[in-house]
């Protein structure tokens, strides 16, 4: 009898699947939104309108991501309230480079949140196993494990924010030297910038053709180049803007800026290294302090003690 009712859920299981497969590929016959008879005149310059345009990939995913999404817009607007800094977000996201969006960030903070709570629950159980604990810990436990999930991924992204603003400043200062040979050569300013975006490969080199982009596309230069520094904030490339931007309007000759402002982004990068190995010399001492020095001293003492108590 068991083994009947197993196959009848394993059977039942299987035409549920396929029922909800053939149910996804079949076309609504309700009428379109808006946004989907608007999608086919914007899919050039939306992605939003490509993905609505997009065939439907056949399985349960879609129809179960349909029943999911309400539920997941809930918690991300929830997350939200909770935490916020969306436009704190935004430019973090902006400075590491990546594509997603801030809602596509808080679905990723919700899958980690769940993530850790999924292993704060093993853990509750682990304990509970172990010893016997209340229901008030292990409830704790996996809240805790749960709030390190979504903090974790914020985290992550203040570091690799971080990092590439790292490797932004440490490019600055040669990229200024290649635009101050190419404007001395005789070139134009945005000349130059695609020369550089097109022989040099790095972080900054990616956003100077994004200029260069913007720019043939019909944008100032001096409004493309002031969004790009308000969107890193990094002070010595919105410094550098500064003076671009300002010799721009007053006809002053580039290649001159941009030598001063090498060397100022040179001379920063001196700076910071000069501070940053004051800090690892400092830190250099704990295991010297606390390691290496405890272990001489009983090295030196230890074999007077063991003579002491031996009585020799």
């Amino acid at each position: 009898m068991t083994s009947v009712v197993a196959w009848g859920v394993v059977a039942g299981a299987g035409l549920g699947f396929g029922l909800w497969c053939l149910a996804s590929a079949i076309p609504r016959m309700s009428r379109p939104r808006l946004a989907r008879r608007v999608a086919p005149y914007l899919v050039d310059i939306s992605p939003h309108a490509r993905e609505l345009l997009a065939p439907a990939a056949p399985g349960p995913i879609p129809v179960l991501g349909m029943l999911v999404e309400p539920l997941a817009s809930r918690a991300r607007r929830a997350l939200e309230s909770t935490l916020g800094g969306s436009e704190t977000i935004a430019r973090r996201l902006r400075q590491s480079g990546s594509t997603i969006t801030v809602e596509t960030f808080r679905s990723q903070q919700l899958l980690w949140g769940l993530a850790g709570a999924v292993t704060g629950v093993l853990v509750a159980v682990i304990v509970a196993r172990a010893q016997p604990v209340s229901v008030v810990i292990q409830v704790i436990i996996v809240l805790l494990f749960a709030v390190a999930g979504v903090l974790g991924r914020d985290r992550i992204l203040q570091r690799t924010a971080k990092k590439r603003l790292a490797r932004l400043a440490d490019e600055l200062p040669v990229i200024l030297e290649f635009l101050t040979l190419s404007l001395s050569a005789g070139e134009g300013i945005l000349d130059a910038m695609r020369r550089i975006s097109r022989v040099s490969a790095g972080e900054l080199s990616r956003e100077i053709a994004g200029v260069v982009a913007s720019v043939n596309t019909g944008l100032p230069l001096a409004d493309t180049l002031t969004v790009l520094s308000h969107d890193l904030e990094l002070p010595a490339f919105s410094r550098c803007v500064e003076q671009v931007v300002g010799a721009l309007e007053r006809g002053t000759p580039l290649a001159e800026v941009l030598r001063a402002q090498a060397q100022d982004a040179r001379d920063d990068a001196k700076r910071d290294l000069l501070e940053s190995a004051g800090k690892k010399e400092v830190a250099m001492l704990f295991p010297l302090v606390f390691l290496i020095l405890p272990v001489t001293i009983l090295f030196a003492i230890f074999p007077g003690i063991f003579v002491l108590q031996v009585g020799l």
